[in-house]
C-alpha cells in the first residue's frame, strides 16, 4: 500500500539521516531531532508559495460570501439558475473551493513522504535508525502509551511536545479566523473545519511515533506563522476604512 512512496521516502531518509551526521558535533545526541525539525522547516519553505496561494484562495473565496448569499436568496427556488450564476460568479471572480484547495492538495504528498518516514520501522527493508535515536531520554520511535510512568522523562517530553502542539494548533486556528473575512451571512464554508481540525494533530502525536509527533508540531508553527504574516499583510495592504 502506497508504494509509491518507496522511493521519496528512501530520498527524504538518507537526506535527513546525514544531515544528522552534519549536526552531530554541534549538537550531540539531539541531532536527529534537530535534523527532522530542519528538513521540516526547508520542506515547508519551500512550499510556502503553494500555502500563501491557497490563503489568497480562500480569502477570495470568503470575499464572495455576501454576493453568493445574495444569489442563494434570488435563485433559490431555481437550482440550475443558481449553479449557473454561481458558477459565472467563480469564474469571474477566480474564485471557487479550488481556488483554496488545489494548493494544499499539491503540498500533500510531500507532507505523506515525511510522515510516513518518521512513523516506518523498515525503509528499503532495512530498520529506520532514526527512530532509535532519542530526545533527550525518549526514543523518536517511541509513543506517548509506552512511558514508564507520569513523572517519567519519556512521559514529560511527551507532555511537552504536546503543549508545544496545541499552542501552534490555538495559534493556526487564531490566525486563521482572524485573517478571514467574516460575512454576516455565516456561509463561509470551511469556517467550522478551520476551528476544529488544527486540534486533530493533537491526538494524531498522541498515537504516532515521537518523531512523527515532532514532525507534526514544527509544520503546525510554521502553519501558524504563515498565517500570521499573511494577517499582517493583509491588513497593512487593506485601504483606509475598509473595516479590516
Amino acid at each position: 500500500m502506497l508504494g509509491f512512496l518507496n522511493a521519496p521516502v528512501g530520498v527524504a531518509y538518507h537526506l535527513v539521516f546525514a544531515l544528522t551526521q552534519l549536526l552531530t558535533p554541534l549538537t550531540g545526541g539531539l541531532a536527529a531531532a534537530a535534523a527532522i525539525v530542519i528538513l521540516t522547516l526547508a520542506v515547508r519553505l519551500l512550499l510556502s508559495p503553494l500555502s500563501f496561494a491557497a490563503l489568497r484562495g480562500q480569502a477570495r473565496v470568503a470575499g464572495l460570501q455576501p454576493r453568493i448569499a445574495a444569489l442563494r436568496a434570488q435563485y433559490g427556488h431555481q437550482p440550475d439558475r443558481l449553479q449557473r450564476e454561481l458558477t459565472a460568479l467563480y469564474q469571474a471572480e477566480g474564485g471557487g473551493l479550488l481556488a483554496g484547495c488545489l494548493p494544499l492538495l499539491l503540498q500533500l504528498p510531500f507532507f505523506s513522504v515525511l510522515y510516513r518516514l518518521l512513523e516506518s520501522r523498515l525503509v528499503a527493508g532495512q530498520p529506520n535508525a532514526l527512530l532509535s535515536a532519542k530526545l533527550l531520554s525518549a526514543p523518536l520511535g517511541s509513543h506517548w502509551l509506552t512511558a514508564a510512568g507520569p513523572l517519567s522523562m519519556h512521559e514529560l517530553v511527551f507532555l511537552g511536545l504536546f503543549a508545544l502542539l496545541a499552542a501552534a494548533c490555538f495559534a493556526a486556528a487564531r490566525f486563521a479566523r482572524t485573517g478571514a473575512s467574516s460575512p454576516a451571512t455565516g456561509q463561509a464554508p470551511t469556517a467550522a473545519l478551520t476551528k476544529v481540525l488544527p486540534y486533530l494533530t493533537v491526538v494524531i502525536a498522541a498515537f504516532a511515533p515521537l518523531a512523527a509527533g515532532l514532525y507534526l508540531a514544527t509544520s503546525t508553527a510554521w502553519t501558524a506563522a504563515e498565517r500570521f504574516i499573511w494577517r499582517r499583510r493583509t491588513i497593512v495592504q487593506a485601504p483606509a476604512g475598509s473595516g479590516m
